[in-house]
């Protein structure tokens, strides 16, 4: 069997040149050869079969959806040409995920149903058909493996004694030295060796009790590995990921929203509760309230990708929880300062404020209103409609058609109401509403979707009232569909004209920069 080629880099480390550490073309799957680590330490460590014991991988999970590992592992020929085209493996590949005795119940077993390799180097992101619960994804590390250092490498593949082993193995490597793309490994720990059925799996940093992925394991000499004969050597090369971690986290994030029923978010509010405007980076959060009565809060992202528009989720309450009693929320800042809060509609007319929402909950609870009376308050939205204000008003439609504003709502309850349209049957044909700035007007506008489908904005609505109205989209349209909407700054860290629709069947849509004059493109963001 041909071992590892050395060849000459800027830095004169070892690169990958020669037959892959466990792509095998032939029926045996063939781990570190090392020690047996806990079954937890490591769980995030993924055994790929590919083709049906053909061919025999290691991977990581750095996503609930997404492994790391060698492009080798899917290409036709890895001995000399370790690339693999992006999209569907063309072999049926299966990874099992939080299980370290493969013999054990437990853990998840799972197809993967898409490849996203990188261009530069022996690097893949492989997606899973869903997510995987239980399991926390390792975190990707941010410094480049320097020499001296020592890594733990983790794997599935053959042992000294073992063709097929159950379980993964880890053994202790040293940072030999490290080029643009690749680190270079040597033994550190006795009998270790990256052997077949190695390759893909994690090169571990580990430091003050945390475990960070440093490199992905893509060829070595397999000395000391059963079936090696003769060889000796037991160097091994592995693939860098910290500097491409921005592109790992960009190709997960591509699944964020989709991991989800979008059929069963039936209330949505936009906002900055995680501190967005306050460092001029991340774009608003998306609030979602979900029929079951659980909340979760999608963190809004730093690139400007309309196809990407959050970076993170958290939840906020658990299904079952008093949320399901929420019958209507709007986003807002209503203390002139801060992350953004949100204001609720309760089932029984109470209305409560949250100051400030973030990723650990809602702060600062306080009852605005609770009569009988507000039972009817259909549709909420909070904008700047009084212009001098430092904090948002409330507007409010009602079931009898009245529209009402309550300016400058702060923490001492819902004030004076001035009434925008008396109660008649135009208004009650409104079936979503939502403040955005799509004008230029001095004040917020006003985005209602009617009941026949017909989709209007409202220019600088103040406590005079409505001052002429566009039609972007007629009666009967298409958006008769669209069951919820809400307005925010999701595409760019500046005014919130992006429009986020979530549609009766399920999909999510994005339109960005809504303008006067309408509607202009629409972006598929969930289905």
């Amino acid at each position: 069997m041909p071992g590892i080629r050395q060849r000459t880099t800027a830095l004169s480390v070892l690169s990958a040149v020669a037959v892959t550490a466990g792509v095998l073309t032939a029926a045996p799957s063939h781990a570190v050869v090392g020690d047996s680590p806990p079954d937890s330490q490591y769980a995030f460590t993924a055994k790929l079969d590919i083709g049906n014991g053909q061919r025999s991988c290691t991977g990581t999970l750095v996503d609930q959806q997404w492994l790391i590992t060698a492009a080798s592992c899917f290409a036709d020929n890895p001995a000399q040409e370790p690339k693999v085209a992006a999209g569907a493996p063309k072999m049926k590949t299966t990874a099992t995920i939080g299980r370290a005795d493969l013999t054990a119940p437990g853990g998840s077993v799972v197809d993967v149903v898409e490849l996203v390799p990188r261009d530069d180097r022996d690097l893949v992101m492989a997606r899973l058909a869903t997510p995987v619960t239980g399991v926390k994804p390792v975190q990707i590390g941010s410094a480049a493996p320097r020499e001296g250092e020592e890594l733990k490498a983790v794997g599935y593949g053959r042992t000294k004694d073992e063709w097929v082993p159950n379980r993964f193995h880890a053994g202790a490597f040293t940072v030999q030295a490290a080029g643009e793309t690749t680190v270079a490994l040597e033994p550190t720990s006795a009998g270790a060796a990256v052997c077949k059925g190695d390759t893909g799996g994690p090169a571990l940093r580990e430091a003050d009790g945390k475990v960070e992925l440093a490199a992905v394991n893509s060829v070595s000499w397999q000395g000391g590995c059963l079936g090696s004969g003769a060889e000796t050597r037991k160097g091994a090369v592995s693939t860098r990921v910290d500097d491409v971690a921005d592109w790992i986290r960009q190709t997960a994030l591509r699944t964020l929203l989709s991991r989800a029923d979008w059929k069963k978010a039936d209330l949505l509010a936009a906002g900055y509760f995680t501190g967005g405007s306050a460092n001029g980076k991340r774009h608003m959060d998306l609030l979602v309230r979900w029929v079951d009565g659980s909340v979760t809060l999608y963190q809004g992202a730093e690139a400007n990708d309309a196809k990407v528009p959050f970076s993170a989720q958290y939840e906020l309450a658990k299904a079952g929880s008093v949320w399901k009693h929420a019958k209507a929320i709007t986003g807002g800042s209503f203390t002139a300062g801060g992350s953004d809060g949100l204001v609720v509609r309760w089932v029984d007319g109470e209305v409560t404020q949250y100051a400030h929402v973030d990723q650990q909950g809602f702060h600062n609870e306080k009852t605005l209103a609770k009569t009988a009376a507000w039972q009817n308050a259909k549709l909420v939205t909070a904008g700047r409609f009084n212009g001098g204000s430092l904090r948002d008003d409330l507007l409010v439609v009602w079931a009898n058609g009245t529209v009402s504003l309550y300016a400058d709502l702060n923490t001492n309850g819902v004030r004076k109401e001035v009434q925008l349209a008396k109660a008649d049957k135009t208004w009650t044909y409104a079936d979503q509403i939502s403040a955005g700035e799509f004008t230029g007007a001095k004040t917020s506008d006003l985005l209602v979707r009617w009941k026949d489908g017909e989709t209007t904005i409202y220019p600088g609505v103040d406590t005079k009232g409505f001052h002429g109205e566009t039609k972007i989209r007629p009666v009967k349209s298409p958006w008769i569909n669209a069951t919820v909407l809400t307005v925010g700054a999701f595409t760019a860290n500046k005014v919130p004209n992006d429009v986020l629709v979530r549609w009766n069947d399920g999909k999510l849509t994005l339109h960005p920069g809504v303008n006067g004059a309408g509607l202009h493109s629409e972006v598929q963001i969930a289905d």
